[in-house]
């Protein structure tokens, strides 16, 4: 809820005040439901979902009890975020289990992957980080004082090596010394540039070809890639971090998303955009700085704090 609290204070606090305000919900405030609908960062899609759940309570008669106009836009939210997901094998029959993160710069990669680095050892997993990110400075390093803060051990590379290659080593290595989890960052793709994009198709190649490693041959074509693949998105950037998400989807597959800084922005709406135009279920997100601070994705818990406080949203109008 906290972390929601500047959304929550958007345009959820607005829909309050319309809706809630109201000792009942009229089809004359319809249009104006509708526009702050349409002008919060959610997407069109999802507002016309909302709208259309709204309408159906309207259409029963000329005005609606305004719980029941509530109620119907927490229940549609609930069913554009609920998207089935498959939960990870932290087992594999061929250890270790190998994560890809990937992500534009600045979205909070790095940060991200020893958060969770700190959560698997909570869980008593042996954790394996391995720096990808070659290029940009300083990344490999602030990958090696997140390992030193949560403690678990690092694989980088030499400067600017191949990020196939180190990834490709570090897999290797996790397998030799018995690591469970081997969480791998990479080099901020920039969206627009398809050549940078196109690379994270080598990377996975070299993903799929350490983890087939010691496979039986008939075993082998089977492994395509890692066992999970997280895109991370910027809460802060609204409807862009979606245009990144879809131009992610265009050129590599991944199995979840990571939406970071949910407590810094107004835009915390944007994950019912997401989730709505990908079908791509979100696996975590971040809602604050500290180590425990990324959570795993509830999609009830997410919808009852997107809609908590009401009374004070209304009465912040007052």
């Amino acid at each position: 809820r906290r972390g929601l609290e500047k959304t929550r204070g958007g345009f959820v606090a607005k829909l309050a005040r319309l809706v809630l305000g109201k000792p009942k919900v009229t089809t004359a405030l319809r249009d104006q439901i509708e526009e702050v609908l349409f002008t919060a960062d959610i997407g069109t899609g999802v507002a016309q979902k909302l709208m259309d759940r709204v309408g159906e309570v309207l259409d029963r008669s000329d005005t609606a009890d305004a719980q029941a106009v509530w109620r119907a836009l927490e229940q549609a939210a609930l069913e554009v975020v609920k998207i089935p997901a498959a939960p990870s094998n932290f087992t594999p029959a061929h250890a270790p289990y190998v994560l890809l993160m990937i992500g534009v710069n600045g979205v909070g990669k790095t940060t991200t992957l020893g958060k969770l680095a700190a959560a698997h050892l909570r869980e008593g997993r042996k954790v394996l980080l391995v720096a990808g990110d070659t290029f940009r400075a300083g990344a490999v390093d602030q990958l090696d004082v997140w390992a030193r803060r949560v403690g678990c051990e690092i694989h980088m590379g030499a400067d600017k090596a191949d990020p196939s290659s180190v990834i490709f080593e570090g897999i290797g290595r996790g397998r030799r010394e018995g690591f469970d989890v081997v969480l791998c960052d990479t080099a901020g793709r920039l969206h627009t540039r398809k050549e940078l994009m196109d690379e994270l198709g080598k990377v996975r190649r070299a993903v799929a070809k350490a983890i087939a490693q010691d496979l039986p041959p008939t075993a082998r074509d089977a492994v395509a890639g890692p066992h999970d693949t997280f895109l991370v998105l910027d809460a802060t950037i609204g409807q862009n971090a979606l245009a990144q998400a879809k131009l992610f989807k265009e050129t590599t597959d991944f199995t979840g998303l990571v939406v970071t800084k949910l407590d810094g922005t107004a835009k915390g709406g944007v994950v019912l955009g997401v989730c709505d135009e990908l079908q791509v279920p979100i696996r975590y997100v971040g809602v604050g700085e500290g180590v425990d601070d990324l959570r795993p994705f509830d999609p009830e818990d997410y919808v009852a704090a997107l809609f908590a406080d009401r009374d004070r949203a209304v009465g912040a109008d007052d």
